[in-house]
């Protein structure tokens, strides 16, 4: 049986040399950490549903940059294909708004949160992009 296919978007939000990141609340990966972002909706570009969602979660308006990479990855029940994209914020304070905890990392700390298994696939391009 072929797995369902779930494409996302995801914002390496920058400021300074500082990332943010975002840890999951619920579900199986609860306590995990992420880069921020969200699901596609119908119609939408991988830029337009970023910008959608870190306006839902975190209240704030972002530039999409460069794109980084798209990440393939098989979790047991689904496929991943996440963009991923440097970004910087236009407008706002990241304030998590579906209770998430979010923080700040210079890219040396990156390897110090426990990533979502997706997330862990990009963390050397961001070091190198970032540093």
């Amino acid at each position: 049986m072929e797995k369902k296919v779930v494409k996302v978007s995801a914002a390496v939000i920058v400021s300074g040399s500082r990332i943010l990141a975002a840890q999951r609340m619920s579900g199986e990966y609860a306590g995990h950490w992420e880069f921020p972002g969200g699901k596609h909706e119908k119609g939408e570009t991988a830029r337009q549903a970023l910008k959608r969602e870190i306006s839902e979660e975190l209240g704030i308006l972002i530039s999409t940059g460069q794109h980084i990479c798209t990440v393939e990855y098989d979790y047991e029940s689904f496929h991943l294909s996440m963009d991923c994209f440097i970004c910087t914020i236009m407008e706002g304070v990241p304030e998590p708004k579906e209770g998430q905890k979010i923080k700040w990392l210079f890219p040396h700390e990156l390897s110090r949160v426990n990533w979502l298994p997706a997330d862990r696939t990009i963390l050397e391009k961001i070091c190198h992009i970032t540093a």
